[in-house]
């Protein structure tokens, strides 16, 4: 298979779905109870996990998704010896 069309390659795209995973489990870290009305008031709203555990995991998957779009191909250097 030619990978001459590829915009990212094997190596971008499994970085780029771990990145999504981990973006996934920060946002389920992020879930939980809500204060309604109803229920009164819930303090696990803010509750370390969810006002700076998930956040941070979060912002790690997007920074980890601009590293993978953005990852080098190792054998670039190697092509355009060949071409030259």
């Amino acid at each position: 298979m030619s990978q001459k069309n590829i915009a990212l390659r094997k190596t971008n795209l499994i970085i780029c779905g771990i990145a999504v995973l981990i973006i996934i489990v920060g946002f389920l870290l992020m879930t939980g109870a809500a204060s309604t009305a109803e229920g009164g008031f819930e303090p696990d709203i803010f509750s370390v996990r969810r006002i700076k555990v998930a956040p941070v995991v979060v912002l790690s998957g997007f920074v980890l998704m601009i590293v993978g779009i953005l990852y080098p191909a190792k054998d670039t250097s190697n092509r355009e010896k060949k071409h030259s």
